[in-house]
Parts: C-alpha cells; structure tokens; sequence
C-alpha cells in the first residue's frame, strides 16, 4: 500500500505534502528530525491526511495533483476528513489501529 500524506505544524500552519510506502517509518523520521530539510526546519511533524494507493503510479499522480493546489483547497480538503487537525499518528499506529485500508480509494479522488 502506498499513502500520499499531509502534515502541518499546527491547524492552518505549514503544511507538507509526501507520498510513501512506509507511513510508520516515513512519519517517524519527520516527528523527530532524523532527515535535514523542511520538514524539519519549520517543525511540519503532524500527520493530518492520508490516501491510500495499490499502485505507486497512482500515489505519485495525486501527490502531484495536490501539491499544485491552492493552499485553501489543501486546508479544506484536510477539514473533509480531519476538523480538529488532530495528529493521525495516533489513531493508526497506537492502540486501536485503524489500518490504511480503511483511508483507500485506489484513486486520486481530488481535481487537477
């Protein structure tokens, strides 16, 4: 499964758009600074929006899609799906998981 993935440093903050095959490992390199660059700089380590891929072309092409959004239309689409801006690290890798089956569309579901 490959995930295209939103983090913010706080609600409305900066935000920072990925795409990976492993969201545990991936997350947990932003959340404690282990790769140099502007995740880091600027403390982008909340994760509040993902999408689930079968296929990595399909992951990259929706990356692409929302990096090329209005940031407006990357806050709304966050609010969709996560009001509050909680931290999803949480609710998919703690107690409880919510596996990333249950975020799948197998499919960029959001315009050009």
């Amino acid at each position: 499964m490959y995930v295209v993935y939103i983090l913010a440093n706080k609600p409305h903050g900066t935000l920072y758009i990925g795409v990976t095959r492993d969201l545990k490992k991936r997350i947990n390199e932003h959340k404690y600074g282990l790769e140099e660059g502007f995740t880091k700089k600027y403390g982008v380590n909340k994760l509040v929006f993902i999408e689930c891929f079968k296929y990595i072309n399909d992951a990259i092409l929706c990356e692409k899609k929302l990096k090329r959004w209005h940031r407006q239309w990357k806050i709304n689409l966050i609010e969709e799906r996560n009001p509050t801006w909680r931290d999803l690290y949480e609710k998919i890798f703690g107690p409880g998981v919510e596996s990333c089956e249950a975020h799948a569309s197998g499919r960029c579901e959001h315009g050009s």
